[in-house]
């Protein structure tokens, strides 16, 4: 048994920014561009090559590469990722190419309201706290600590942070903050929190 204590600062706290030009055209919008929406009518985003054409991502626009942590609210079906900003937007809707953590450049939280949590890089995905062991929460947190080449996934639960996983690897790009929404229904969201 392993456990990760990581104590935060007041100052690794990263209010993200989403990167607009990113945002696939069926997420809208909303609450100043602090949330995102799974919509089925297309939003009239004009085309950009930063865009994800295909798949329901978005990145934000800071650049970690310190210490950064953040939480957001999220339902029904979300990816919460970290990645280098080369991870493909134009690829086809299953190319793993595009999806986070189906690659060497990408790692994701699959957060999932009927099935738990599981992780996911060089597409290997592995369930790490199911649905029915878990008080469900629908905040999460992440904190990446570059220099130490560590990624660490929480749940946020009675403002308390339970550990869901860590990756640890040496960073040789800039990373991002990714996020999908998915379902096969519409409605499906991810917030950023503001703490």
């Amino acid at each position: 048994l392993q456990l990760d204590c990581v104590l935060f600062s007041p100052s690794d706290f990263c209010q993200l920014t989403i990167d607009t030009n990113t945002v696939n055209k069926n997420l809208r919008l909303s609450d100043n561009n602090k949330k995102v929406i799974l919509v089925k009518e297309g939003q009239l985003y004009p085309d950009h090559p930063d865009r994800f054409d295909h798949s329901h991502y978005l990145l934000c626009s800071n650049v970690l590469t310190g210490r950064s942590y953040w939480e957001v609210e999220w339902n029904i079906a979300v990816d919460i990722a970290v990645c280098y900003r080369r991870i493909n937007r134009k690829a086809g809707k299953w190319d793993k190419d595009c999806w986070f953590g189906g690659n060497d450049h990408s790692w994701g939280l699959i957060c999932e309201s009927n099935k738990g949590y599981s992780v996911r890089h060089k597409d290997r995905q592995i369930l790490i706290c199911p649905v029915s062991y878990s008080a469900h929460s629908h905040r999460a947190a992440v904190f990446v600590d570059y220099p130490a080449g560590t990624l660490s996934f929480y749940k946020v639960s009675s403002d308390k942070l339970i550990h869901l996983h860590t990756f640890r690897t040496t960073f040789t790009e800039s990373l991002y903050a990714g996020f999908s929404v998915w379902s096969n229904r519409t409605g499906g969201f991810v917030s950023l929190c503001s703490l």
